[in-house]
């Protein structure tokens, strides 16, 4: 009977500090919101530029992959880059993605502080010096992801490519959603 309950205590205690926590933010209505597209606006940009170099950067078990990219980037003092891939494994994971579809916008945060998950792919930008990066991860039943928050945590190791783009770019308005 005491074993029972152990092994009954213990799936408990493992699925409760296995949770997904999910918040809903409602973003604060701005007075872009309401206004149309601007026809001056095109509505394909295309920004042509070339790598200057590539970083390939490593991350060790435990570190936050948030925090290190934008320490990362500050250090090598990164302006404008790609995020072109990453591999790799999590103990915890925070991302957030688009809950709505109309403006003023919606985010879900969703977060799991204690799970296993691979890192199937990264992706995004590094515009004025700011990470937007989105990352892809999976479990043995699903893929999951969205745009990376703090508190995604390194298990055995992450690799993540960046190709750094020319001084000759200017992506400041690239992921502005009111420049339409």
């Amino acid at each position: 009977m005491v074993r029972s309950l152990s092994i009954v205590f213990f799936m408990v205690s493992f699925v409760l500090s296995a949770q997904e926590v999910r918040t809903i933010l409602q973003n604060p209505p701005t007075e872009f919101d309401t206004k149309p597209n601007n026809d001056s606006i095109p509505n394909a940009l295309v920004y042509p530029s070339k790598f200057s170099s590539v970083l390939i950067v490593r991350l060790k078990y435990q570190a936050d992959i948030l925090k290190e990219l934008r320490d990362v980037v500050k250090r090598q003092s990164i302006n404008n880059a790609v995020i072109l891939s990453a591999i790799g494994s999590v103990t915890a994971y925070h991302f957030h993605v688009i809950h709505n579809t109309a403006f003023p916008t919606r985010n879900e945060f969703i977060r799991n502080s204690n799970v296993p998950a691979d890192i199937l792919s990264m992706n995004g930008y590094i515009i004025d010096g700011r990470v937007h990066a989105h990352i892809t991860l999976s479990n043995s039943n699903t893929a999951f992801g969205g745009h990376l928050e703090e508190g995604t945590t390194v298990f055995t190791f992450a690799i993540i490519t960046i190709g750094i783009l020319g001084e000759d770019i200017d992506l400041r308005k690239i992921d502005d959603k009111y420049y339409r």
